[in-house]
């Protein structure tokens, strides 16, 4: 149930208070990141969301971001509607050059590509994703994994690196 289903439900003086409570959250960080985050509708950041410098980050509808969660590189990231987000870190930039003779020069395009989270995805906490990453439609990330590139639709993904461990149904439920 999203967060604004909940307040819907309260009584109407804790119905008000808990809106405004939460549209001022969604402010807060549109006027610290004003154009570097954009979120839709439904938004719900509980503890701290750190945008990086320079990073772009889009949040889709509903997502829910809960802890203290890194999104930096400099580059692109996406999160699909209905996204659970939980005290992590993503990245979309190796930060420097992994070539030994070029180490100590600026990072060049190569170290850089965007991170793109489909809808309906759980990531848990302490995971890393990296640069270049897709994490396919209702799949799960579980704690402390540490994912790069394409992750299949309806997986769970655990270790590092991760590796798929279950299958998801169209239901959810293992196959």
């Amino acid at each position: 149930m999203a967060a604004d289903d909940r307040i819907d439900r309260l009584p109407g003086p804790l119905r008000h208070l808990a809106r405004g409570v939460l549209a001022g959250i969604r402010t807060a960080y549109r006027l610290r990141h004003p154009r570097t985050l954009t979120y839709g509708d439904g938004v719900v950041i509980l503890g701290r969301l750190k945008l990086a410098q320079g990073t772009r980050l889009v949040l889709g509808d509903r997502v829910r971001v809960r802890g203290r969660v890194i999104v930096n590189g400099g580059g692109l990231v996406t999160v699909g509607a209905g996204c659970l987000i939980s005290d992590c870190d993503i990245t979309d930039s190796d930060f420097h050059n992994l070539d030994p003779a070029r180490r100590h020069l600026p990072p060049d395009e190569r170290t850089q590509r965007p991170v793109h989270i489909g809808d309906n995805v759980w990531v848990g906490a302490h995971a890393l994703v990296l640069k270049g990453t897709t994490v396919g439609r209702d799949s799960v990330v579980g704690a402390g994994a540490v994912v790069r590139g394409e992750v299949p639709p309806g997986v769970v993904i655990v270790g590092n690196p991760a590796q798929i461990v279950k299958h998801l149904d169209s239901d959810g439920s293992p196959e």
